[in-house]
């Protein structure tokens, strides 16, 4: 697709500073100018000044808050030449915090430290991903995906024994038998799969009432994207795929996924559902997916705004997919 990039979370031409992750002395350099900005993260939502549009919040590195963060900043890149630091405040608990508010399907929850402007909050990024430009997007998606690594590969998987943090937040390495581990990536294929008129559709279980998207699934080790999404498809839905052909990506950090967009020509319309992959998989035409998007459909919701699947059906609606 000509305009593939335009998708939500897609590139803003960052410059990610590659260059210096690996000297210490260039990013301490690059850290301790006053034009280097901090990025702050509360249990993994971006911090962001509540506007419309909404705008990713930048502090300065000498902020008292900032300094309440985590020591070990990741640096994300540069923007016009100053660099940008994703820093995780976690170990601040705010006052009457609702642990059952959090880690929704869509968390709502917003969190304010006292330390900061009223009008700046940390928000859950599933929610507030469309209301951001391509570079906040950018930024907060690459901040919250590695800070999410950091997390939970805090331990060497040869070993077992505690790593540490090296190249600006890009590796881990273990102190005991040497071993360096990168940040993972895991790819996913998501299906627009169509027969004619239309687009095959599916829902998982626990999802909201109403709500069904493209097929999805993880890419196996030794198989290519077309095989994937043939496999998947199979598996979920029964339904057989000829010809495939790759259309958009997205960085997709909940937690740390690429989804791989591809187009599918379906060989059959039998759907015979794998009920422990998916609750349910229809067809649906154009006329019905154009209601739905409009939210006039009695039975379908819109594909989630800044979903890559969104972004799909959008130009499958358009005649956009060149």
């Amino acid at each position: 697709m000509r305009h593939a990039e335009t998708v939500t979370f897609g590139g803003s031409a960052l410059d990610r500073a590659g260059e210096i992750r690996n000297d210490p002395d260039a990013v301490a350099a690059a850290r301790a100018t006053s034009h280097a900005r901090a990025i702050l993260y509360w249990r993994g939502k971006p911090l962001i000044k509540r506007s419309r549009p909404a705008e990713l919040a930048r502090l300065p590195m000498d902020h008292p808050v900032v300094k309440q963060a985590d020591p070990d900043a990741i640096l994300l890149g540069r923007e016009e030449g100053a660099a940008r630091f994703a820093c995780d405040l976690s170990a601040w608990s705010p006052e009457d915090l609702d642990e059952a508010s959090l880690g929704g399907f869509l968390d709502p929850s917003e969190q304010r430290h006292p330390g900061l402007g009223e009008d700046l909050v940390f928000a859950e990024l599933r929610r507030i991903m469309t209301w951001l430009t391509p570079r906040d997007a950018e930024l907060a998606a690459t901040g919250k995906a590695i800070l999410g690594w950091h997390r939970s590969h805090g331990f060497c998987a040869v070993c077992g024994h505690k790593t540490d943090m090296r190249q600006a937040g890009w590796q881990r390495t273990c102190p005991a038998c040497k071993a360096g581990h990168f940040p993972r990536t895991d790819p996913v294929v998501i299906m627009l799969i169509t027969n004619g008129n239309s687009v095959l559709m599916g829902r998982s279980p626990g999802w909201p009432e109403g709500m069904y998207s493209l097929l999805a699934g993880f890419v196996e080790p030794g198989e290519t994207l077309e095989a994937a999404v043939r496999r998947e498809v199979l598996e979920e839905a029964g339904v057989k795929v000829g010809a495939v052909s790759y259309l958009a990506s997205q960085p997709w950090p909940f937690p740390a996924s690429l989804m791989f967009g591809c187009h599918g020509e379906a060989l059959s319309r039998e759907i015979t559902i794998d009920p422990v992959e998916i609750e349910d998989a229809i067809w649906v035409s154009r006329e019905e997916m154009m209601d739905a998007f409009s939210g006039t459909h009695p039975r379908m919701l819109p594909a989630r705004k800044g979903a890559i699947a969104h972004f799909l059906l959008e130009n499958w609606l358009k005649d956009t997919l060149d």
